[in-house]
């Protein structure tokens, strides 16, 4: 298969194999999986999906942490023709429902007991599914798999670069998460340019801590990996001691990851050999110059970068190899191939800053079913508004500088505030919330919210609210700090003053 055919996910696997054949693709433990190996389980996934009912365009969940199963549930849904649907593995089984039921997806594979829960009752008791035909323990994939036919490979030479290839759900300013569609030829696109500007090539160790579920561990981690034939390592909970004797071991080249987790492995006394690592890429918090000359020095990582994406847009920005320690840690890079970056003139002030707008290849093709969101983000002239505040230098460098939504990123996550604010309105006590992110230094950023209660008589301790939290959010959403208070500040329009709560030491 040449290289020009390959504009879809299925496409791109069938050519790795031709490609690469023998060659390690992913390594898990004891388990190693050749490039062949891999299309061959996928292909067998594939047929055992078209068994269960699962046919073109239906949508496949795929709830569950990092894995080599995750990989060829996930492969197998694009090959059987569907459209991929992952979700967060610490979701609670409300959270994962509602994303099932909005989808309509036809199958969900499942991690059963994943963290010591039940995620198949979970999920079941959560809600009404009518459009749900089967659930799947990931670790029963082989169990369902059939002989591949014809049609296998048939349907997954069917699929168009212009087909929907995934749904990933963001989080909205509304407060319920909101499902970004991307293109096969958009997902292979940007994991082609990531790869590129990285420099990755098939004698790279590729350390997959970023989750499967988030673009960053399913596009520039997988999709990446079938493009360049880089050996992919992945890691389902990230552990600083043992990802770092990982790296040791196996002799890892490249780690990209949230900033958190260079920083616990800065932080550690007991330090591996770590000179086998020649790329880490990095972003979705503010990032600090000295980490950068850290990660550098002290890890000696030969090129450490920043980027900028989201899930409407995966990468539009990245620094390059060369890239000062400062020009890493303060800007975002310069736009990546297909991409274009802008400021919004109507939001722009006298030193150029303003809204950051971005428009290219891989803008997402909309939101499901809403398209009042769809066209609210992306203006007639194709620039999608993405909600931060940010300028751009002489060199096109991006410099991030605030948000115009109160976003704010826990560890790597997105967390936003109107969700977690919805959530704890229902409980019991509670007449008021506002929710803000405060600085912490292994996180970047962590929850506080200021409730104010019914009653004096029904105060809530921030035990309870925390707890309360816990039981309905994942884990990276739930407040690390609750502080009781008499009345949250508004201006005369009643809008919350989130920057007064966040200026408050608690």
């Amino acid at each position: 298969m040449t290289e020009q055919r390959v504009g879809t996910i299925p496409a791109a696997l069938i050519a790795a194999a031709e490609r690469f054949g023998p060659k390690p693709a992913y390594v898990e433990g004891d388990r190693v999986l050749s490039f062949a190996d891999l299309l061959a389980e996928v292909e067998a996934t594939a047929a055992g999906y078209a068994a269960l009912g699962v046919s073109p365009g239906d949508r496949v969940c795929l709830w569950a942490p990092n894995s080599i199963a995750w990989v060829v549930a996930a492969l197998a849904a694009h090959h059987a023709g569907a459209t991929l649907v992952p979700i967060n593995s610490r979701y609670t089984g409300h959270e994962a429902a509602d994303i099932v039921a909005r989808t309509r997806s036809t199958l969900a594979v499942v991690a059963d007991g994943f963290l010591g829960r039940s995620q198949i009752k979970e999920l079941t008791e959560a809600a009404h599914l009518p459009d749900l035909r089967e659930i799947v323990d990931i670790d029963a994939l082989p169990a369902i798999q059939r002989a591949v036919d014809g049609t296998t490979r048939t349907r997954a030479l069917a699929v168009s670069p212009d087909d929907v290839a995934d749904i990933l759900f963001t989080s909205g300013t509304t407060g319920r998460a909101k499902g970004v569609l991307s293109a096969h030829r958009q997902t292979v696109g940007v994991a082609r340019v990531w790869g590129e500007l990285g420099g990755l090539t098939e004698d790279d160790r590729y350390l997959v801590v970023n989750p499967f579920f988030h673009s960053f561990g399913y596009k520039v981690g997988i999709v990446t990996g079938l493009l360049t034939g880089a050996t992919l390592y992945p890691v389902a909970v990230f552990d600083v001691t043992a990802t770092m004797e990982l790296i040791e071991r196996n002799r890892i080249t490249v780690l990209p990851g949230a900033p958190t987790i260079y920083q616990s492995m800065l932080a550690t006394t007991s330090r591996p050999d770590l000179s086998s690592l020649r790329l880490a890429v990095t972003g979705a918090a503010v990032v600090p110059v000295v980490l950068i000359e850290r990660m550098r020095d002290e890890l000696g990582i030969d090129t450490v970068v920043t980027a900028f994406g989201m899930t409407e847009a995966v990468v539009a920005t990245m620094c390059r190899g060369g890239d000062s320690a400062e020009t890493v840690a303060t800007t975002c890079g310069r736009a990546v191939p297909g991409m274009e970056v802008g400021i919004a003139t109507s939001t722009s002030s006298a030193d150029g800053t303003g809204e950051l707008l971005l428009r290219g290849d891989f803008v997402m093709l909309g939101y499901l079913d809403d398209p009042e969101a769809t066209a609210a983000a992306i203006d007639a002239d194709g620039w999608l508004h993405t909600g931060d505040v940010g300028t751009l230098d002489a060199a096109g460098n991006l410099r991030i500088t605030d948000r115009l939504k109160d976003m704010y990123i826990c560890g790597g996550f997105n967390v936003y505030p109107a969700e977690v604010e919805q959530t704890l309105a229902r409980m019991p006590g509670v007449r008021d919330v506002a929710v803000v992110g405060v600085p912490d230094e292994r996180m970047g950023e962590v929850g506080r919210a200021f409730v104010v209660t019914a009653t004096d008589s029904a105060r809530v301790s921030e035990a309870e609210v925390i707890a309360f939290a816990r039981e309905r959010l994942a884990n990276f959403k739930v407040p690390r700090s609750v502080v009781v208070v008499e009345a949250l500040p508004r201006n005369p329009s009643g809008k919350v003053l989130k920057n007064e709560l966040r200026s408050r030491n608690g």
